[in-house]
């Protein structure tokens, strides 16, 4: 669909409002400016990005206390997760005024299908499944690609272990084929007091994000790590097996009880699922990490690993050493592109 272009009239609208927006933003700069030279604002701390409300934001300090502060007009595009330098003002206020440099940053492409950042510093994705709804490998690798493409590492959650058969089960298999591959395995129930305990230790003094399809206990996990926050749980269908969420706004919680020491958690609905819209083949390809041995080896440089002579791919899983089950599931996801 072609972009509607937008009459002389509606134009002239659009770009009175940008140079409104850019005046109002050079007065508050101007007027932060003025207070920090009188000495309004105290010295400047470090602090982290809690959540973001417009050009405001709740600021943790190093106290692991609440601040609202403000931006100043040079520093759009913060977002949940920031680590950033801010002065404290009065009555408990601040602003904020500068960013420091990333370690990670999660990104999602926006309704016109750019990517924009919705969380920073993040250390690792969890990715959740459930024993119900049952998993499918390909999901599961889907999930896996969209995070290696991230550069965060991921890791792959079990939840519901207390419907796991005894003897695992075809899932079971499946989760020993991911732990081969060097991916971290946690298994977690709600169920249990003690069904929380591999989940936390591996939550510990790091920065984390839940992802995963709907239904599979996301909420629920959450709410028992942080169970002084309030969290909206949506009920599990009797009908579908499907369960629903309800949280509205990115915001990083902190666990600092006993049994997580200095853990973080930024949870958001826009970033619990995230597809693999934005990426292309290559970015696909390298998503596979035992792919990456035989990734340039095939005889055609153009080769895109389907019937070509000499593919270095095709080879290594008649060699067993790429399962086919997973070459298979990265065909059906460079299919789905296609299409």
């Amino acid at each position: 669909m072609s972009k509607r272009k937008l009459s002389r009239q509606q134009q002239w609208r659009v770009d009175k409002v940008q140079a409104e927006r850019a005046q109002r933003a050079e007065k508050r700069d101007v007027q932060d400016a003025e207070k920090l030279s009188a000495g309004e604002y105290g010295a400047e701390q470090p602090g982290r990005v809690v959540a973001h409300f417009g050009r405001t934001l709740e600021v943790r300090n190093s106290d692991n206390e609440p601040v609202r502060c403000h931006l100043r007009a040079n520093l759009d595009g913060l977002v949940t997760g920031d680590r950033v330098i801010w002065r404290a003002g009065q009555e408990g206020s601040g602003v904020v005024v500068a960013r420091e440099e990333r370690d990670s940053v999660l990104k999602r492409p926006d309704a016109r299908g750019l990517l924009k950042p919705v969380a920073a510093n993040i250390d690792q994705l969890l990715i959740v499944f459930a024993v119900e709804p049952a998993p499918h490998a390909n999901l599961i690798d889907r999930y896996l690609v969209a995070a290696e493409a991230t550069g965060i590492a991921p890791v792959l959650v079990l939840n519901k272990t207390d419907l796991l058969p005894e003897d695992g089960g075809e899932l079971g298999k499946l989760l020993e084929r991911y732990s081969a591959l060097g991916y971290p395995v946690v298994r977690t129930t709600t169920a249990t007091d003690s069904g929380l305990n591999e989940l936390r230790s591996q939550l510990e003094g790091r920065t984390s994000v839940f992802v995963g399809q709907s239904g599979v206990g996301k909420s629920s996990l959450i709410d028992l790590l942080l169970p002084d926050e309030t969290l909206r749980i949506g009920a599990l269908s009797e009908d579908s097996r499907k369960g629903t969420h309800t949280t509205t706004t990115a915001r990083l919680y902190t666990m600092s009880r006993e049994e997580v020491a200095d853990g973080d958690l930024i949870d958001s609905p826009g970033i619990r699922e995230f597809g693999l819209i934005h990426l292309n083949e290559q970015e696909v390809t390298d998503g596979f990490i035992e792919f990456h041995a035989f990734i340039g080896h095939c005889r055609f440089r153009d080769c895109r690993h389907r019937a070509e002579p000499g593919c270095a791919l095709l080879e290594a899983v008649e060699a067993g050493k790429i399962h086919p089950a997973r070459f298979a599931s990265y065909r059906r996801i460079l299919d789905s592109l296609d299409g």
